[in-house]
Formats: structure tokens, sequence, C-alpha cells
């Protein structure tokens, strides 16, 4: 892909936004390619992806305001649906997506990370959605994530006032849950905890993933029904029968032989 790089390292894949002349702003070719990248992951061979951008200034500093600045009513909207479409497609992406900002991650940028399941950053990220500054509201889903991962009192604080946060306040008010002291700590830290996930067993992890992801949207009720669904979907798997045989044997000495996820 044009702006955008994709490598497998086992069972963990890596995406990287590469446009680091525009700060890795996003226009519709770079969503294009980013959307093309993750409808080719084997879902099947991956079991963790990590986000990232080139270079270690920007993660993703925006959406591309020059592509933005002639754009009409009805332009603007099919851009913003257009760029919530795909970051829905990550959101919900069959596999944990970690996102590792190292850097600038503002109005879209931001908007990326937050539709990762995870983020983690280096200390010189920046965070916010500066958009009202510009004449605009957030368009990929910057007033509706934000709210529900920092509480809606600060999110408001932030997107009304345009503000943006230095790592270590994001950290503070959750967005993100940890801080490294430069990109290399990042990307290792990155690596390290995408290989812990790709450890586990695949089919728990990705029922982990779609019982909170559907049930944070639904009320108590109807979410615990969610999960004892997808509990018991894990049964009579090749996962469970290795996982729960290997505790009562209590052999350590074993490790989880996991199989690819259309094994099941």
């Amino acid at each position: 892909m044009g702006y955008v790089n994709y490598e497998v390292n086992g069972y963990v894949a890596k995406v990287t936004i590469n446009r680091p002349e525009a700060l890795n702003a996003l226009n519709g070719d770079v969503l294009k390619d980013l959307s093309d990248t993750f409808d080719a992951i084997d879902t099947d061979a991956v079991r963790c992806v990590i986000v990232t951008g080139a270079g270690e200034k920007s993660f993703v500093a925006g959406a591309d305001i020059g592509a933005m600045s002639t754009m009409t009513k009805a332009e603007g909207e099919q851009f913003g649906k257009y760029g919530n479409d795909i970051f829905r497609k990550i959101e919900t992406f069959p596999v944990p997506v970690i996102a590792a900002v190292n850097g600038f991650a503002l109005g879209g940028g931001n908007e990326l990370a937050m539709s990762c399941d995870i983020r983690i950053c280096s200390a010189n990220a920046m965070f916010g959605q500066p958009e009202v500054g510009l004449g605009i509201t957030p368009g990929f889903g910057g007033t509706q994530r934000l709210a529900r991962i920092i509480g809606v009192g600060k999110a408001k604080e932030m997107v009304y006032g345009g503000r943006n946060i230095k790592a270590d306040e994001a950290y503070r008010i959750g967005l993100v849950n940890a801080v490294y002291e430069n990109v290399e700590e990042l990307m290792a830290a990155a690596d390290k905890m995408a290989m812990g996930i790709a450890s586990q067993a695949p089919i728990a992890v990705r029922n982990c993933k779609k019982a909170m992801n559907e049930g944070l949207q639904v009320d108590m009720d109807a979410a615990i029904v969610i999960e004892e669904k997808l509990f018991g979907d894990c049964f009579e798997t090749e996962d469970q029968k290795a996982g729960m045989g290997n505790f009562l044997e209590k052999d350590k000495s074993k490790k989880l032989k996991v199989v690819p996820f259309k094994n099941k």
C-alpha cells in the first residue's frame, strides 16, 4: 500500500501510516490504504495488530486540512462517513488492535487511536480534538468515543475548548494505558504486549473483545446474555480442552497449545 506499510512477525501484524512528510495526516488516499490493509489481514493467522505512524514526531497529526478546506456540506458529510466506516471496521476487527502513539495524535489521529482496543504512547505524544478552531466538529467519532473512554465532562472540556493534552495527562485521565520515555521503548512495549495477547487462546481472546464491545452498548441484562453466549461458544474447542487439561494436570511446564481460529 502506498501510504501504509504492513508487516507480520509471527502472530503479530504491524500497520504503519507512512506519510511522514505530512506528519501522517489522513486524506482519502491514506484512509483507503488503511482500509485495504485491514481488509487484507489474514485473521486465521494474525492474533494481534499494532497500529503506529512512521517517524518519531507523529502518530497521525489529523485529517488533511488542505483536502478538507474546499469541501461542500455534502462532501464533508461523505468524508466523515468514509472515515467513520473505516475506524468502526478497526474498532470491531476480530482480533485486538493496539495503538502505539509516537507523537501527535490530533483530530483524526486521536480518533484513530480511540478506535483501537488499547492505547500506549511515547512521552512526546500529544492528544486532542482541535477541530472547533477550524470551524468544524470532530468527524471520525471524536465526539462519541472520547466521552466513552474518559468521561463526558472531561471530553466536553477538550472538544469544546479544542484543548490538546500531553502524554502524562492522557495517562492520568485514562486515555492511554502507559507512557514510555521514547519511541524505541514504546515500540518494544507494544511488541511485548501484542505477543502476550497472541500467546493466549485466540478464540477466547476474540470472544472477550466481542463480549466487551457489544456488551457496553446495551444494558446489563442484555450484556450478560451476550457474555453467556460467547462463554459457551468457547467450549468444545481445542483451546478449551488443552487449557483446562493442562490446568487439571497441574503441569506448569506445558504451554497452552492454541490452534488457528478457523479450527473450532
